[in-house]
């Protein structure tokens, strides 16, 4: 008989802590960690670990360190033809899937912060991901994400991640390539230097971040400052729980 494991994937999200912690019942926390996260992320994660009383483990990929190091190999930022992410699939999924390799004779059962928005992705995570048992806290408890950020703020007395601080609805990377314009507009006025980057690596592979709707290409170089709104745009939280809802 496999001994069994409980797992919560933490994001450095309000969601996916909330979620562990609401379920009280997590073997290991664990924690991929990406270059390119904001530097707030760690000191959160390091007050999560005082709040349970656990040590949150730190993974991070050993083939690279950074969005742009994927985006310059990959020559680009996405497959048009499936939806593949180079930063998304190489920094997390490949991390996720060399441990759960290493832990193959347990039984596992993950922890996922969905919350009562996101039903239809956590029906897909479990037909996706069938090497593992899923419970989802959140959704169980029919809360919103402003109910669990509201819950976290009434429970702890650490601060959440500085990206939600500075208005932005996920703990994402700096420069994530799922934002829209109204986001990115966002980082040009918040993190320039990495504004200029991004602009420059879409110009290096060719390759442009954003498009129209009518699919024309819009490099950042020549987004209008004035253009999107980051909040009526979808800007999904890029954790682990981003591509475990896709198809494997």
């Amino acid at each position: 008989m496999k001994q069994k494991l409980t797992v919560c994937w933490i994001s450095a999200g309000i969601s996916s802590f909330m979620a562990g912690y609401l379920a009280g019942n997590v073997d290991k926390w664990i924690y991929i960690d990406i270059a390119d996260q904001h530097p707030d992320s760690i000191r959160f994660i390091k007050d999560c670990e005082k709040a349970i009383g656990k040590e949150i483990e730190i993974l991070r990929s050993k083939e690279y360190s950074s969005v742009e190091g994927c985006v310059r190999v990959f020559g680009g930022f996405r497959n048009p033809g499936n939806g593949f992410a180079p930063c998304t699939n190489w920094l997390k999924k490949r991390v996720r899937k060399e441990w759960e390799e290493q832990h193959k004779d347990y039984e596992l059962t993950y922890i996922w912060g969905f919350d009562q928005k996101e039903k239809n992705r956590a029906e897909r995570t479990i037909e996706a991901n069938p090497q593992a048992n899923h419970e989802f806290p959140l959704l169980d408890r029919q809360l919103s994400k402003e109910e669990v950020h509201g819950l976290f703020e009434r429970t702890f007395d650490f601060a959440r991640p500085k990206m939600y601080e500075l208005g932005y609805p996920n703990n994402n990377c700096i420069g994530c390539i799922k934002g829209g314009m109204g986001y990115w507009n966002n980082i040009r006025k918040d993190f320039p230097e990495i504004f200029e980057s991004r602009a420059k690596l879409e110009r290096d592979v060719g390759y442009s971040i954003l498009k129209d709707s009518n699919s024309k290409p819009i490099f950042l170089d020549e987004l209008d400052p004035n253009r999107g709104n980051m909040n009526t745009e979808i800007f999904p939280d890029c954790g682990i729980m981003c591509y475990l809802a896709e198809s494997e």
